[in-house]
């Protein structure tokens, strides 16, 4: 391309639809197939513009394009329809921005899967259980049970599970997902009901996942991992929906409930990292250009493209029966506590989301019944009321979406809504999205007064390394009520139930 644009010249390719809605035009990146489109308020507004300004005419941004780019590259992907989506949760990633969603044509023989369209965490999801406890029950015995969550959940880098895992469970693991957690008596049936693909994507190959994944993956079953992984303990603090929130069991506001955050932990890191390899390969022999070499992907339905799609199952798999193995967990850590069952404690699972997941799935384009390949980075299934694909339970009320805040902020319940399948091909955000670079918290912030900070609001924590605290403190994100907001008013999710935590449990 000649000369670098101005800052000046790169807003010109920039159109406010709306407030929340902004456009970017053909032609900002070169050979752009769709336009992208990103939602913000005014606040998310002034960090995106804010990341694209630094970027003008400075080619060292850590390695990563700013968001606006990363989806305008997407946009120049074979195959893809509608738009290249920036939830308001964006931030950069590996090939796709964190935050990104995009849909590829099935019937087109050029259409392309990218792993950086799914992410190193395959199936990085949030599970939400709810129990009939109040907080007035909890707070007594607050740091006892989160102790307890903590010596349960094995937590931190290098943990190991708990669950007892020989090389053959874990080949049936990957082919069954929760159908393996309820055969060797993990699970409850009901559990599976509510959960995104009932907990189980058909197409999983294990074959497809190399020998190192499942040496990686052996050790690590019903372990939360490091990073933005949790576990909270949280209270019901708004009601926004009474008629959707009584659907999930949450019937007032002081209910207790626990919320569940990790994914498919060095497995599906090995999983994505070999079919980068392999794509790369695939790319030169099939002639793909693409913007930036992250993005490397392969035909939909080429053996490359097949394999990573089969892998990618079998460890969205293995990510479900990790935050299955967590819950019998902390269904157990709870019953030591209250001396009372799960059972008698209610602790039903109100739903399990996957937010770096790649689906096929049938949409309406222009008019016309599609079936697509959605890739979700950063970025949650949000399906509206009567859609066959979610539980009898949610049917009038849409599909419940769990946005998790970050340590020591509130997070949300929404429900998927009719704007949200038109616009977004039924996706919304995922969760706060970072604003500050792992290195510039790590610079910026002192882990003691982080946890200093988290105790005078109540809330108990329980991390193995303090320093990721400085990572995950919530100035290192967006707002999630900024970003939640920003979903509401576009109609493209709805609020349903608020948050806040009591307790955190962190690797």
């Amino acid at each position: 391309m000649a000369g670098v644009r101005t800052y000046t010249q790169e807003l010109e390719y920039l159109h406010q639809l709306s407030p929340n809605i902004w456009q970017i035009k053909k032609g900002f990146v070169p050979n752009m197939k769709v336009e992208g489109r990103f939602y913000v308020n005014s606040n998310l507004e002034k960090l995106m513009f804010e990341e694209l300004r630094n970027s003008c005419g400075n080619k060292a941004m850590g390695g990563f394009l700013p968001g606006v780019k990363q989806i305008a590259n997407v946009a120049a992907l074979p195959g893809i329809v509608g738009y290249s989506v920036g939830l308001p949760d964006l931030h950069s990633g590996y090939g796709f921005a964190i935050g990104n969603m995009a849909a590829f044509d099935m019937s087109d023989p050029n259409a392309v899967v990218s792993p950086g369209g799914v992410g190193f965490d395959i199936n990085c999801g949030v599970r939400l259980l709810r129990t009939n406890l109040e907080e007035k029950d909890v707070q007594p015995v607050k740091e006892q049970l989160a102790q307890a969550m903590f010596d349960h959940i094995p937590v931190g880098v290098g943990s190991k599970g708990v669950i007892p895992m020989g090389a053959r469970d874990l080949e049936e693991a990957l082919e069954m997902g929760m159908d393996w957690s309820l055969r060797e008596g993990y699970a409850w049936a009901e559990d599976k009901e509510h959960c995104e693909e009932y907990g189980r994507m058909l197409q999983a190959d294990p074959s497809k996942v190399s020998a190192r994944a499942k040496k990686r993956g052996l050790p690590q079953l019903g372990t939360l991992g490091a990073g933005n992984h949790y576990a909270e303990i949280q209270v019901v603090d708004e009601i926004y929906n009474e008629h959707a929130s009584k659907k999930m069991g949450i019937d007032h506001v002081g209910q207790v409930c626990v919320m569940i955050h990790s994914g498919s932990r060095g497995l599906g890191h090995q999983v994505a990292t070999d079919a980068l390899v392999a794509m790369e390969k695939a790319m030169k022999r099939d002639k793909i250009d693409v913007n930036d070499r992250q993005l490397a992907c392969a035909r939909i339905h080429s053996p490359e493209g097949q394999d990573y799609l089969k892998g990618m199952a079998a460890a969205a798999n293995y990510a479900w029966v990790n935050r299955t193995s967590m819950t019998f967990l902390t269904r157990q850590a709870f019953a030591k506590q209250f001396k009372e069952t799960p059972d008698e404690l209610d602790m039903h699972v109100i739903y399990d989301v996957s937010h770096n997941i790649a689906k096929v799935e049938e949409h309406i384009l222009d008019g016309k019944q599609k079936t697509l390949l959605v890739h979700r980075k950063g970025s949650t299934r949000a399906f509206p009321p009567h859609h066959p694909l979610i539980p009898v339970d949610y049917q009038m009320t849409g599909q419940p979406v769990l946005i998790g805040g970050t340590m020591g902020t509130c997070s949300y319940v929404l429900t998927g809504t009719e704007n949200g399948m038109k616009e977004t091909f039924g996706t919304t955000c995922h969760g706060a999205g970072r604003a500050w670079s792992r290195s510039k918290s790590r610079r910026n912030l002192d882990y003691h007064q982080v946890l200093s900070k988290l105790q005078s609001q109540g809330i108990s924590i329980r991390v193995a390394s303090p320093k990721l605290v400085m990572e995950e403190a919530p100035e290192s994100y967006k707002n999630v009520t900024d970003v939640v907001d920003t979903c509401h008013a576009a109609n493209i999710s709805k609020r349903a139930i608020k948050l806040r935590p009591i307790a955190v449990i962190k690797g």
